[in-house]
């Protein structure tokens, strides 16, 4: 009996801890989304699309309408299809960039709660989760003809784009550790050991 609540106790002390990555990661990928957004006003660069093109690579998806529109214009003679389509199909573009974004964001705070149950938490735990996240991208995005390699960018982008993943992994931390010390039990043990402090005060 006290193995199976053993295991439920694990299982349940797991789930937590997943959701509160996700949560995390969600919350993350808000932030990265405001910064890019107040940068991009200022350097006028456009929205990167290296995320809808590896996840919808790896997931074997793409914007609803592209494949309608490829066969448009393989039909037509110069190759053009109809604005009505173009239209659409670049709204679905948007919204498919911006579900891939969130998705693959919100995934990666599953390294936070991975980062928890190795017992690394704070600072170490979103610098970590930080270099985790940042170097995977200097490997995939090339490898999928996502992005150049980063031999490629100049200072400039390799600024930008570390500021922008710091961003990330430090407001996911931010919101996973607030979680994490909300928690009842840790409340708990903190009045139990400020009880004692001041029982031993009173000696």
């Amino acid at each position: 009996m006290s193995n199976k609540s053993d295991f439920f106790a694990v299982l349940a002390k797991g789930g937590g801890i997943l959701g509160k990555g996700l949560i995390a990661g969600f919350a993350g990928t808000a932030a990265i989304t405001i910064s890019q957004m107040i940068e991009m006003s200022i350097t006028k660069r456009s929205m990167s699309d290296a995320p809808a093109k590896v996840g919808g690579k790896a997931l074997g998806v793409e914007p609803r309408g592209k494949a309608e529109l490829e066969k448009e214009k393989a039909a037509s003679d110069k190759d053009e299809a109809s604005d009505e389509l173009k239209e659409e199909v670049e709204s679905n573009k948007e919204q498919f960039e911006q579900l891939m974004h969130f998705g693959y964001g919100t995934g990666w705070g599953v390294a936070r709660s991975a980062l928890d149950l190795a017992d690394i938490r704070g600072v170490r735990a979103s610098a970590i989760h930080f270099g985790a996240i940042w170097g995977t991208a200097q490997i995939m995005l090339p490898a999928n003809n996502a992005a150049k390699p980063i031999t490629e960018w100049s200072a400039k982008q390799i600024a930008i784009d570390l500021f922008h993943h710091a961003v990330y992994a430090f407001a996911a931390g931010a919101v996973y550790d607030a979680m994490k010390e909300a928690e009842p039990n840790k409340k708990k043990k903190k009045k139990k050991k400020d009880k004692k402090k001041k029982k031993k005060g009173k000696k």
